[in-house]
């Protein structure tokens, strides 16, 4: 799932995608991680938000076309704030380079989709430490 943080293209696996809502605000909760935003009821399951360009270090502003993207990590179920969710591409391989100089934890490799570049993420590491409710 390819999606945008300001001018930047970044992309989460399908297989760990569930689905894709519109932005609602989520309601506070207290924590002293500044990128989690706090939570959303998800058809009766509370699901812990995280603002993805806070987490990155962008400190980008937030469109009115922001996403939650609903994603699946070893711990549990979490959403992660987006500009705009772009498009859902079949990427092999062969369009895979490692980022030797990115942090392991955040970023499984780089796509090469045509002249654009797609920043693989791995939700397991964006999201270590949070602790989610099961």
């Amino acid at each position: 799932v390819i999606f945008s943080l300001g001018t930047e293209e970044y992309a989460l696996p399908i297989t760990r995608v569930q689905e894709i809502i519109r932005y609602t605000e989520p309601r506070s909760v207290a924590s002293q991680t500044r990128w989690i935003r706090g939570v959303i009821n998800l058809r009766g399951n509370i699901v812990p938000v995280c603002d993805l360009a806070e987490r990155l270090g962008l400190g980008l502003e937030r469109p009115e076309s922001a996403k939650i993207v609903i994603v699946e990590t070893a711990a549990g179920t979490a959403g992660v704030i987006v500009d705009d969710v772009d498009e859902v591409l079949t990427v092999t391989s062969e369009q895979l380079e490692d980022v030797p100089t990115a942090d392991a934890a955040y970023v499984d490799a780089i796509a090469k989709v045509g002249e654009r570049l797609a920043i693989l993420l791995n939700p397991d590491g964006l999201l270590a430490g949070v602790q989610i409710a099961a």
